[in-house]
């Protein structure tokens, strides 16, 4: 145990710790740094957490993206919003957002890739994304031209509240019928779709929230049903507001 540590300050120990942090910290690194073993901590953080949950305090402890994180009740989301005046510059575009669930679901996948599934050329959407984190280089297609490959950050799942990819919710649980449900599939599987839809679009074309439909026999609704259920599923993980930095905000005046 740390020098001065009693066994009984082990959870507040962990709670200062998590506190001044503005990323998750793994188990191990709490571990060393008390001086205890791992499954001390594990036990420490789970009781933790229960105990923030059962009290509905409007802080939470949550397991995201390998590590241990303090962060705000997602109840409390709209307040937050609203009292945090510059969240507004930090929300996507639906164009984004639309952009990120489709890497979320099929990474990793190319520029082109995301343009055959969105019907539009999404550049400036990726280049966002990148810029925010969210999204990442991560390597590059073994094809004529080796096309890069995007897929997305360890921040995404942090700011998402995802311990991994495998907790992002599945699609079906956001279509209402088979139909929607399968041009879903079509359109996540059909990334490799030849490049003569790009040539069809012209340059500058706007990103607007649709997705090119090929197949004949699925209706109008479908379409765009597909469309949110796209974007939907990614925000379903959302309502974790980040610990803010005051010296970072910028107000209107």
């Amino acid at each position: 145990m740390f020098a001065g540590l009693q066994r009984e300050q082990l959870g507040a120990a962990i709670e200062a710790m998590l506190f001044i942090t503005d990323e998750p910290v793994s188990t191990i690194t709490l571990a060393d740094m008390l001086e205890v073993e791992p499954a001390d901590v594990e036990v420490a953080c789970v009781d933790i957490r229960a105990k923030l949950e059962e009290d509905e305090s409007g802080i939470q402890l949550r397991e995201v993206a390998g590590g241990w994180r303090l962060c705000t009740h997602p109840a409390f989301h709209e307040l937050l919003e609203r009292y945090v005046v510059s969240w507004d510059t930090r929300k996507l575009s639906q164009a984004a957002l639309e952009t990120l669930s489709i890497v979320a679901y099929t990474q990793p996948i190319t520029r082109a890739g995301v343009a055959s599934v969105r019907g539009v050329n999404s550049d400036s959407s990726i280049n966002s994304l990148v810029e925010k984190g969210l999204i990442k280089e991560a390597g590059s297609e073994d094809t004529p031209g080796n096309p890069m490959l995007y897929a997305t950050t360890r921040s995404f799942l942090e700011k998402f509240g995802l311990r991994s990819l495998d907790d992002l919710p599945s699609l079906e649980d956001f279509a209402p019928d088979e139909a929607t449900k399968r041009l879903i599939t079509e359109r996540l599987s059909a990334t490799h779709v030849s490049d003569a839809h790009d040539s069809n679009k012209q340059p500058g074309e706007s990103e607007e929230s649709t997705l090119l439909i090929d197949v004949d026999d699925l209706s109008d609704r479908a379409d765009q049903m597909s469309e949110q259920a796209l974007g939907d599923a990614i925000a379903q993980s959302s309502g974790v507001v980040d610990k803010i930095d005051f010296d970072d905000l910028q107000f209107e005046e």
